[in-house]
């Protein structure tokens, strides 16, 4: 047993890089104990991808003193927050860390009093908090921290004790959530608390942890290709040439040459008479396409173009035409009131462009925005009084974060949870009205928009008493799964049957990326002859995963 009673900054920082290091490695698996069964559990990645933004920040200090990483973290996770775990998550933190930042060395008094002030911090930063949930876990961690440690001289024990109970009260969550019992699973937001302190014990053991996870990229001004622009261009160099053959190529040796050049590349033309040869093809190995045709001839007007170089120039070139919109933008005095949204999906983006939404951020179930990414939205919007409809419940409190670390301007979080409430919110805006009025007005408008989404379940489960398998199409609606079969179009009209009530007056239907506007216009069809008295609306919203997104109002 390691004997020893407090902990320095240094071990401080070890602990949580290695807690940080964890929760990165269980993400997935983390990811996958989320209730409803759909393609976008993102808890584990919601949570690692808080506290990366904090690690990230804390790797790059050089001998820190408790201050310094307590900015460290409380700094990068509050603003790399993303989801309502990884709010909660980074308020966890902070108040744990501005409990000890004056602090030199930390016993296990100091430990357990800084547990009780990020529990505190917490439940602060939670409108409505739910019992069963990763705030359990970290309350019931802290009361045990509170009540062993005036006995406790070394820390080993003493951690070893508290992380017991914690998991204890994980085990528990079942039973305080029936949602979570039902579906056989414990609260996904403790497991990932859970993973934090398993790892953060490892640190505190002197356990080796692999630090290359958190280098931070390079600050560079120059624009970034993006991994995910780098993904889609397969093939980095666009290769030309023309061979002068040597002799006539026969059909099956032009198609050897062509088998050979889908092997290493794609993109591929090959066009060829008795006498040349005209080649295309995207590869990551021209020298291997030019080796290849000297064996049939001599090569004449070469021509070989990094891509992805192009593609840089491209973004650089895109990033300076937006900077210098800004610029002057910026130059204009800030006009009465502006507009964020989230939104996914080129159709829905379109609708709130439209209804002039002035900047919009990619994100939804996918991909949860960060407190980070708001921030920079609120920054691009010259405005006096600036609106952020989430549209997701899970982006809601990073929103809140958001608006909590403004001070230039006045931020309206509207608490949107799907994008036809932020349609709604949107459309009913009245300038002449102030900023609490307009709120309350929104606030009204939304309450009254019922939602369903179309999706597929990804594994087996029971919710709702509804038995649902992989591969099945499910209705989700405000509060649960509302319908359950086979056929989307067939789902999509019993959810809609699920939320209709006699008040209603327009049933809007947003079809997806996976969806066909046949198939949307046939489903449009049938709910007109079903609910004669409704007007039907029918929109592409482009939006992934989902097949359908459904309003009644």
């Amino acid at each position: 047993m390691v004997s020893i009673k407090t902990i320095d900054a240094k071990i401080l920082s070890r602990m949580f890089l290695a807690g940080a290091r964890n929760l990165e490695a269980k993400k997935e698996w983390i990811n996958e104990l989320n209730v409803f069964p759909v393609p976008d559990g993102d808890t584990g990645t919601n949570m690692t991808m808080t506290i990366m933004s904090a690690a990230s920040e804390v790797s790059a200090l050089e001998n820190p003193d408790m201050e310094t990483l307590a900015k460290a973290i409380s700094s990068g996770s509050l603003r790399g927050a993303r989801g309502n775990s990884g709010v909660i998550l980074s308020q966890l933190l902070r108040g744990f860390t501005r409990s000890v930042r004056k602090s030199e060395v930390l016993d296990a008094s100091a430990i357990a009093a800084a547990m009780e002030r990020a529990v505190e911090t917490a439940y602060k930063a939670v409108m409505k908090p739910k019992e069963g949930t990763i705030l359990t876990v970290a309350k019931e961690a802290a009361l045990k921290a509170a009540e062993i440690a005036p006995e406790a001289e070394e820390l080993q024990p003493f951690f070893d004790e508290v992380f017991a109970h914690a998991e204890e009260t994980l085990a528990r969550t079942p039973e305080m959530l029936p949602v979570l019992k039902e579906a056989g699973v414990v609260d996904s937001g403790g497991q990932g608390l859970l993973e934090v302190m398993r790892g953060a014990i490892d640190g505190f053991l002197g356990k080796e942890i692999d630090y290359s996870v958190f280098e931070k990229s390079s600050s560079s001004s120059v624009t970034k290709i993006s991994p995910q622009a780098e993904a889609d261009i397969k093939f980095g160099y666009c290769t030309e040439f023309i061979i002068l053959l040597e002799a006539p190529v026969s059909e099956e040796e032009e198609h050897k040459f062509k088998e050979f050049l889908t092997s290493i590349g794609d993109s591929i033309v090959v066009v060829a008479d008795e006498e040349i040869i005209k080649v295309h093809v995207h590869t990551n190995h021209p020298g291997q396409a030019i080796e290849r045709a000297l064996t049939y001839g001599a090569l004449s007007r070469m021509k070989i173009d990094n891509m992805r170089e192009e593609h840089q120039e491209k973004l650089i070139k895109d990033a300076e035409k937006l900077a210098k919109e800004q610029e002057e933008a910026e130059k204009l005095p800030p006009k009465e009131a502006g507009f964020i949204a989230v939104s996914a999906g080129e159709g829905l983006t379109e609708i709130f462009r439209e209804l002039g939404v002035d900047y919009l951020i990619e994100g939804g179930q996918t991909m949860n925005p960060s407190t980070e990414d708001m921030l920079n939205a609120i920054s691009k919007v010259n405005a006096e009084t600036v609106y952020i409809f989430p549209n997701n419940k899970n982006i809601i409190l990073a929103a809140n974060q958001a608006r909590d670390l403004t001070e230039d301007k006045k931020i309206v979080v509207v608490p949107t949870k799907t994008v036809p409430q932020g349609i709604t919110a949107m459309i009913s805006f009245v300038p002449e009205k102030s900023a609490e009025e307009n709120a309350e007005v929104m606030e009204e408008a939304i309450s009254k928009v019922h939602t369903g989404q179309i999706t597929y379940a990804v594994r087996d489960t029971r919710l709702d008493d509804k038995e649902i398998h992989e591969g099945d199409i499910m209705g989700i609606g405000d509060k649960g799964i509302l319908a359950v079969g086979g056929n989307k179009e067939e789902v999509a009209e019993a959810t809609i049957a699920a939320m209709m009530s006699d008040e209603a007056e327009v049933i809007s239907i947003y079809y997806g990326a996976d969806t066909s506007e046949e198939s949307a216009e046939a489903l449009a069809a049938s709910v007109e002859e079903l609910y004669p008295d409704c007007e039907v609306e029918i929109n592409r919203g482009g939006q992934p995963i989902y097949y359908y997104i459904i309003s009644v109002e």
